[in-house]
């Protein structure tokens, strides 16, 4: 009996239904028949749609124009409303913005000692080379000979030299802007300007320092300070217009062998102050040496800042090699290691970094001009003058690019250099305070000074943070 039961159970276990492919096949018709019209009545809405919009457009395209302009006037009507800015403001309001701007930007770039790097030959290299870190603490300056010059020696003309020349006038007197020669730089003459040009062995030139009345005081206390500089950093400030950055990346033989001088005058020390920066009874304010200079010679401050710039053979009579950094820029790099990369690595006597934009004096006067940073008719005395000497329009003298930015100059003091930098001071004093007109001018009248390295630009940005100018300087009272 359980045998049957168990038998039965397994034979009706599983029951087949049987379907036709005819049956499937019909079922398959019927679905793709829907889905075709459903996406037919679908492509029909859509196109209809389409004509609508289009046919709206057409109609309404103007009106739909005017409340776009119309939404867009509104906007910036209330914008205009609610920004203050736009406000009328006086100048010291305008004045205290520009600072603040700039001392966001200082802040971005302030005691970075990144590298700056390039690509030569598909290969990223860094653009000032400079001794490792090890090497630099054992660098030391060398002693080296005089190098091959046929000028051996300079003699700075002084009152005491040309009789009838106003030696003993008041300063008040001589400081006129019409010449802009007085008694700080002595009255050269056009003639005497032809002649500090020829190359003698015994160069005699008129190099600022003319006379004892003619300004740019010095307390007694820093000039013996100033002596005892073998190597030195420099930079200056007048007429407010900068603050002072304290150098970085220094090895500690360059804290040990190097001079750090800042100049100010009068104004800088009031406004410095008045901002809380306090030169200490030892004269520095961090690593910066500052010294105070009385009666500039010159209402132009960017003149009286070439004073430094040009003339630090005669501020540092014992000095054996310079740098010098514009005060709108942080110095950053191992001093030592600077000469090591620039100078001696390479057998120069001056390095200094090329112009960023143009290579051509003549080009260079138009872009003078065209940003305001000198009057046409200045700029055409010089290069009138420049043009009856006959200065070529070439892009480089002597091999080498004609203009040169400046801000950052380093030098080995030779007869030759001073001699260089005196003519190039005289140049800027006779024409324009815009210097890259005149060094090339200078270099071409020279003509015998060749080991000069015009260094590229990223070599500059490796060496300073730039940190622009925080204001207006002040100028002096006429």
């Amino acid at each position: 009996m359980s045998l049957s039961s168990s038998k039965f159970s397994n034979s009706n276990s599983s029951v087949s239904i049987a379907v036709s492919d005819d049956e499937s096949d019909g079922v398959s018709r019927t679905h793709a028949r829907a889905r075709r019209k459903r996406k037919k009545q679908h492509g029909q809405q859509s196109r209809s749609l389409s004509v609508w919009l289009r046919r709206m457009l057409l109609k309404y395209w103007m009106v739909l124009v005017l409340i776009s302009a119309s939404g867009l006037l509104v906007f910036e009507a209330s914008r205009i409303v609610k920004r203050p800015d736009l406000e009328p403001k006086s100048e010291v309001e305008l004045g205290l913005n520009v600072t603040v701007k700039a001392a966001k930007k200082s802040e971005g770039n302030l005691n970075r000692l990144d590298p700056v790097t390039r690509v030569v030959g598909g290969i990223r290299e860094r653009c000032l080379k400079l001794q490792s870190p090890e090497e630099l603490e054992h660098l030391d300056i060398p002693t080296l000979d005089e190098p091959s010059s046929p000028v051996k020696s300079v003699v700075y003309i002084s009152a005491k030299d040309a009789q009838g020349m106003g030696g003993t006038a008041d300063l008040s007197e001589k400081r006129t802007e019409a010449t802009r020669f007085n008694l700080f730089t002595g009255f050269q003459s056009l003639d005497q300007r032809d002649k500090s040009f020829q190359v003698n062995e015994t160069a005699k030139v008129h190099c600022g320092f003319y006379d004892e009345n003619g300004g740019f005081r010095i307390s007694d206390e820093d000039k013996s300070y100033m002596e005892t500089c073998k190597v030195v950093v420099s930079t200056c400030a007048f007429g407010g217009g900068d603050d002072l950055y304290q150098p970085i990346g220094m090895s500690s033989a360059s804290l040990q062998k190097v001079c750090y001088v800042a100049f100010w005058d009068e104004i800088t020390l009031a406004a410095q102050e008045a901002e809380g920066h306090i030169i200490g009874e030892d004269h520095f304010i961090g690593r910066w040496r500052v010294v105070i200079v009385r009666d500039l010679p010159f209402t132009d401050q960017r003149l009286n800042g070439k004073i430094p710039k040009m003339l630090g053979h005669r501020l540092f009579p014992h000095a054996k090699y310079s740098i010098w950094v514009d005060s709108k820029s942080q110095f950053r790099r191992d001093p030592l290691g600077v000469l090591e990369a620039l100078l001696w690595g390479s057998n120069s006597v001056l390095a200094i970094s090329e112009h960023g934009a143009r290579s051509n004096v003549y080009d260079e006067a138009n872009a003078v001009v065209k940003k305001h940073k000198a009057s046409p008719e200045e700029v055409e005395v010089q290069l009138a003058q420049y043009r009856r000497d006959g200065l070529p329009k070439n892009k480089k003298f002597n091999g080498k690019k004609a203009l040169s930015e400046a801000s950052v100059i380093v030098r080995q003091h030779t007869p030759m250099t001073n001699l260089l930098m005196c003519l190039w001071f005289n140049e800027v004093v006779r024409f324009t305070s815009r210097d890259q007109l005149s060094f090339p001018y200078v270099l071409w009248r020279l003509k015998v000074v060749s080991n000069i390295n015009m260094f590229p630009v990223c070599v500059r940005k490796d060496l300073v943070n730039s940190m622009g100018h925080r204001r207006k300087a002040r100028p002096l009272a006429g």
